[in-house]
């Protein structure tokens, strides 16, 4: 007969309920949310990977003008999750959350289809004559998208951490299972995005927009029938702080009004709460590390005033985000990169040979599905056995720690833009020997060459994408789980901001005068080489700063209850590693 044993952190069924550890949860639970996030991710990319080409050959923009058009949409989709995190976290759960903002995706996935497909909301062209888009077309198709934006801001943040609230981190069981969670889920979510930029590319380019946009529109009400499907074996976590973000404000406020009293020779005399009011409360203590030192004063135990001081936990929750922040700025740069993927790299294939065969050509913004293949064959690879192999010598469940991950990645993605400035040069090259000058002429170099920096980047992101998404909900404090998981959104959309800031801004400094724009028009006549290298040598500064903000960061130290009131140190080794990253 089988036991009735509940879950041990807590987690309840959307009614509130205790709810039992056999039979909810765990990846058969989670089954249901990889569906939908990966025919989320299909009509995310199926966008995205060739609105670049959508903008220039259909509403008619320029290069710089479609580049920063498209770098703005996906930094907001990035960006609003900070929103949708907060309302989270602090109002309606991560599950109602996800709930509204679906609706509000979906909704703006039927109004870009009808946008693409009706005539009447599309340029007319007569004769290879092509009209302006209208003041309405234009308003419709990005009133569409940036509705879609906000629909993510709701869905993304939340449907992550809402799969890692799946598995019981009191459970040793579960909790080794959570450690490989974050790499089959991003394998969905690049499974999703391969079917972009293989198939509905193609279906754009060549059976029409409306086909194109209205398959992944179907995919994505599919996808939410079976996640709702799955609804009674979901887990939710139960709120135990009205305003999580609260203490981000009260810390700080504190410790200024603090400034003048001084700080205990040893951190035990300063205020905390007894580790069973931690045990009887539910909540998590952290424990105290001797770093953003100014913040302690927050907890120094002041008798002349009437206020209550913060504790030791609220106070490492607020040094636990100002980490997270040092680490994030130093992501910018990479996701600066990452932004080529949809804009400079597709533009740039469009100028070359891309047929195969005698009648079969290749749309250009189809290579970037070699970023996901990649990725989908170097996740099982990094799972099954560079994992095991780094953890029979290093000790570390993860093989090797979270920050030395990102370190790699940015590293391959140093080498990956190094290549393609080294094939912008060749093309160049090609270009000035065939005499090419027209915008439209093709480059007699097969678009093939493009491919190492594709695959590059696919494999700079299973160490780097997924490990930010691991890192920033591992080291979240626990009642901002969501809100934590938005550093990893947000970097990606300010890096696309940045990215059209400096596409922006350089068109403007190197067309001054009579001289060429490095990113203009005609591709053929630009320097895009002198713009990768800038990239190449912004990455490599970056890198630097990101081995010393590593080099800084201490993990967080927790306590929790198992087994009846026993107390459990989950513990993060804060010793130095060889490459400078602690764990």
């Amino acid at each position: 007969m089988e036991t009735k044993v509940h879950t041990q952190d807590g987690t309840v069924d959307l009614r509130g309920r205790p709810v039992l550890a056999s039979k909810t949860g765990k990846w058969k639970a989670c089954a249901f949310l990889v569906v939908y996030e990966a025919f989320e991710r299909m009509a995310f990319y199926g966008i995205a990977s060739n609105l670049v080409n959508y903008l220039t050959t259909q509403l008619h923009e320029d290069t710089v003008s479609s580049v920063r058009n498209v770098n703005n949409w996906s930094g907001s989709v990035w960006i609003t999750p900070i929103l949708g995190a907060y309302i989270a976290d602090t109002y309606l759960g991560r599950f109602w959350t996800f709930t509204v903002s679906s609706l509000i995706y979906v909704t703006g996935m039927i109004m870009l289809t009808t946008s693409v497909s009706l005539k009447s909301l599309k340029p007319t062209c007569r004769e290879g004559v092509c009209n302006k888009a209208s003041t309405l077309q234009i308003v419709f198709f990005y009133t569409s998208l940036y509705i879609i934006a906000i629909g993510a801001g709701g869905t993304k943040p939340n449907i992550s951490t809402f799969g890692a609230d799946q598995f019981d981190d009191f459970n040793p069981h579960e909790k080794k299972l959570k450690a490989s969670f974050f790499n089959w889920w991003m394998f969905s979510s690049f499974l999703g995005a391969l079917v972009a930029t293989l198939g509905l590319v193609y279906i754009q380019e060549n059976l029409g927009w409306g086909l194109g946009y209205g398959i992944p529109t179907l995919g994505l009400l599919f996808s939410l029938f079976v996640l709702y499907l799955g609804t009674p074996m979901y887990r939710h976590k139960v709120k135990k702080t009205k305003s999580p973000a609260r203490d981000l404000i009260r810390v700080p406020v504190a410790a200024f009004r603090n400034r003048k009293l001084q700080l205990p020779n040893n951190p035990s005399q300063l205020h905390e709460h007894e580790p069973q009011d931690y045990i009887n409360s539910g909540k998590r203590q952290v424990h105290y590390t001797p770093i953003f030192r100014f913040l302690d004063k927050a907890a120094v135990k002041d008798g002349n005033s009437s206020r209550p001081p913060c504790t030791v936990t609220q106070v490492e929750g607020t040094k636990l985000v100002l980490g997270m922040l040092l680490i994030w700025l130093v992501t910018l740069i990479p996701s600066t990169i990452w932004a080529q993927i949809n804009t400079l790299f597709v533009k740039q294939g469009t100028t070359m040979d891309r047929s195969i065969g005698s009648s079969f050509q290749i749309p250009a913004a189809s290579l970037g599905s070699f970023v996901t293949f990649s990725m989908l064959v170097s996740v099982p690879l990094y799972d099954r056995y560079f994992v095991p192999f780094m953890h029979q010598r290093t000790g570390n469940p993860r093989g090797i720690t979270l920050l030395q991950r990102l370190g790699i990645g940015f590293v391959i993605q140093i080498i990956a833009i190094a290549i393609a400035y080294a094939v912008e040069v060749r093309r160049l090259h090609v270009i000035r020997v065939h005499q090419i000058t027209g915008p439209k002429e093709i480059v007699p170099m097969n678009i093939f060459w493009l491919l190492p920096q594709y695959v590059l980047l696919g494999i700079a992101d299973v160490f780097n994408a997924i490990g930010l998404l691991e890192f920033f909900y591992d080291q979240s404090p626990e009642d901002m789980q969501s809100l934590g998981t938005t550093f990893f959104t947000s970097g990606i959309g300010v890096g696309n901001f940045l990215n059209s800031f400096l596409v922006t801004m350089v068109d403007k400094i190197t067309s001054r005068g009579n001289n060429k724009s490095w990113i203009g028009d005609n591709l053929n006549d630009s320097h895009l080489d002198y713009y990768y290298g800038f990239l190449l040598v912004i990455s490599t500064l970056n890198l630097g700063a990101f081995l010393w903000a590593s080099s800084k960061y201490v993990y967080k130290r927790e306590t929790k209850e198992v087994n009846e009131g026993c107390i459990e140190m989950d513990s993060k080794a804060l010793e130095i590693y060889p490459i400078g990253l602690q764990v």
